[in-house]
Formats: structure tokens, C-alpha cells, sequence
């Protein structure tokens, strides 16, 4: 409910959302089970990649993981500088 004014998320009244705001306690209410509409076992859309889409993603990926391990590496030597 954006404007909090009842009418619901999409202006059609109260109890029409998922019950995510006060009229919903915020508990959240509707099909799923909180875990999406597969329930957890992988009925979901599945997209296969090419080898080509596999690697770039890979390759960026590993970048990004090698500037996360650059930024701990620089803390720890900052750490072990204070003591």
C-alpha cells in the first residue's frame, strides 16, 4: 500500500497485495510457502548457457573475486600494522 490510504498496492482495495502492510499484519499471506512458487525443488526456469555466456561469466566472476581478496589482503596488512 504506497500511500497507505487502503486502496491497496495496485489501487484496487484493500487485502488485494500480499499482505506485506498493516492490513496484512505484515505477515504476508498467498501461495508459495516463502519459498516461491516451486517450493524449493528447482521447478523453476532453467536457462542453459553456451560455453561462450559460461566463460565471460566465469571470467567476471573471478574478477570480482580477486578484487575482494586484493581489499582483505589490504585490511589484513592494516590490522597487522596497528598492533
Amino acid at each position: 500500500m504506497p500511500g497507505f490510504d487502503a486502496r491497496g498496492p495496485s489501487g484496487l482495495g484493500p487485502k488485494t497485495g500480499r499482505g506485506l502492510g498493516p492490513c496484512g499484519s505484515g505477515m504476508g499471506y498467498g501461495r508459495g510457502f516463502g519459498r516461491g512458487l516451486g517450493m524449493g525443488r528447482g521447478y523453476g526456469y532453467r536457462r542453459f548457457y553456451t560455453s561462450k555466456e559460461e566463460s565471460e561469466a566465469l571470467k567476471d566472476e573471478a574478477e570480482v573475486l580477486e578484487q575482494e581478496l586484493k581489499e582483505i589482503k589490504s585490511r589484513l596488512s592494516q590490522l597487522k600494522g596497528k598492533k
